[in-house]
């Protein structure tokens, strides 16, 4: 019995490493509490507003949606016309497994849509919104 509970413990650790999403939404959602004591979880509806928010750059509308697509379980392009993979977590998986490099496009992009950081309840929202796309 005692060598089940292991063996269970064991496999559920290896399917949390595979898949550091849910560390990333963890560490955000701490970062939104320490932010905002009131913080009761992510909402995907808010990330898919965040998603399509415009903005004004240049006299040009510009959202999340203007490179990732308006269906972001589909292939975008970036104003230099080069493939980006999929948002949606459904159709590639390793989206937001690496949370250097979900910072680094969140810095990036949120500069650029937004001209400025995104806080970590955006980031939670937006991850979640992607996350919930079949």
């Amino acid at each position: 019995m005692r060598t089940a509970i292991i063996l269970v413990i064991a496999l559920a650790s290896v399917g949390t490493s595979a898949s550091a999403t849910p560390a990333i939404i963890s560490d955000y959602a701490t970062q939104a509490k320490q932010a905002n004591p009131g913080f009761t979880g992510f909402a995907a509806d808010r990330g898919k507003t965040l998603y399509f928010r415009e903005t004004l750059q240049n006299g040009k509308k510009i959202s999340c949606a203007t490179c990732h697509s308006a269906d972001p379980r589909q292939a975008g392009k970036t104003l230099a016309f080069r493939t980006i993979d999929p948002m949606a977590t459904s159709v590639t998986p390793s989206r937001f497994t690496d949370s250097k490099k979900v910072e680094k496009w969140f810095r990036r992009n949120c500069d650029d849509v937004f001209k400025r950081e995104c806080t970590p309840l955006e980031k939670g929202d937006f991850i979640t919104y992607l996350s919930s796309l079949k």
